[in-house]
């Protein structure tokens, strides 16, 4: 983009302009491919994450409602022996009453019938209710054993491809860091530090201008700056979106797009 070449020195704080506007590009473009893989790799985490979270979800739904169907069978088994035991009283209760021998003892008697039949009507009839729930939740189980099994089956054909992909990025984002590092060292520490800053602000730190815009935010730059960096190569720092922004030949622009296109 300039004609310049790096120095021997370039590892050195003693850049000239043109050298240090070729070390933040370069930097930035590092930035740019680091982004991108440390992009990768959160999107294959979060989708591990997000396969084995649905399983622990599904795990957790089957523990309650297993839970609660047990609860729902104890609490059904309660009942039928009450209503055997309840039936069982019937019998006595209609012996009871075949034995009277007064009016008296026979009204008890069959007091304590009609007392015990509404007892029995009333157990089974919860007893229906939970009869049905927990068919509802036998079938609610069946469901969710049947989504948690074909979660599991994806989990279990895509781990493998995921971890591998994860182990690949992950070995080319530490080389790139490792080139990062290399491309810091070869930057002013001062400048190092502003464009680290303006890069945490604003995601990338550097822009280039061409016709008087600045190319990343788009607005336009006083006249008297785009007239000064179009005189010699200088670093400023764009007054709307504060980047660090460097005039650009048009020609240049043209043959860097050639280039990219080829």
């Amino acid at each position: 983009m300039y004609p310049d070449t790096p120095s021997p020195s370039s590892r050195s704080h003693e850049l000239s302009i043109p050298d240090q506007i070729l070390a933040l590009e370069k930097l930035a473009q590092i930035d740019a491919q680091l982004k991108e893989l440390e992009d990768q790799l959160a999107q294959e985490r979060s989708t591990l994450d997000g396969l084995k979270s649905g399983i622990a979800k599904f795990d957790d739904r089957l523990g309650t409602d297993r839970s609660a169907l047990a609860a729902m069978d104890k609490t059904r088994g309660e009942l039928i022996q009450d209503v055997r035991n309840m039936n069982q009283q019937l019998d006595h209760s209609r012996d009871k009453l075949g034995r009277s021998r007064t009016e008296r003892e026979s009204n008890a008697a069959q007091r304590e019938l009609e007392e015990l039949r509404k007892l029995v009507r009333d157990r089974e009839d919860e007893i229906g209710k939970l009869t049905a729930d927990a068919d509802a939740a036998r079938q609610q189980i069946e469901s969710t054993e049947a989504e948690h099994k074909k979660l599991a089956d994806e989990l279990a054909a895509r781990e493998g491809d995921i971890s591998s992909k994860l182990s690949e990025v992950d070995g080319l984002a530490k080389r790139k860091r490792v080139e990062r590092d290399a491309a810091v060292k070869a930057l002013p520490a001062q400048l190092y530090r502003r464009y680290d800053m303006i890069r945490a602000k604003r995601g990338t730190a550097i822009a280039q201008t061409t016709d008087g815009t600045c190319k990343a935010c788009h607005m336009s730059l006083p006249p008297q700056l785009f007239h000064r960096l179009r005189r010699e190569p200088i670093l400023e720092q764009c007054p709307s979106c504060h980047r660090l922004i460097y005039f650009v030949p048009p020609s240049s622009v043209g043959t860097d797009a050639s280039s990219e296109r080829g």
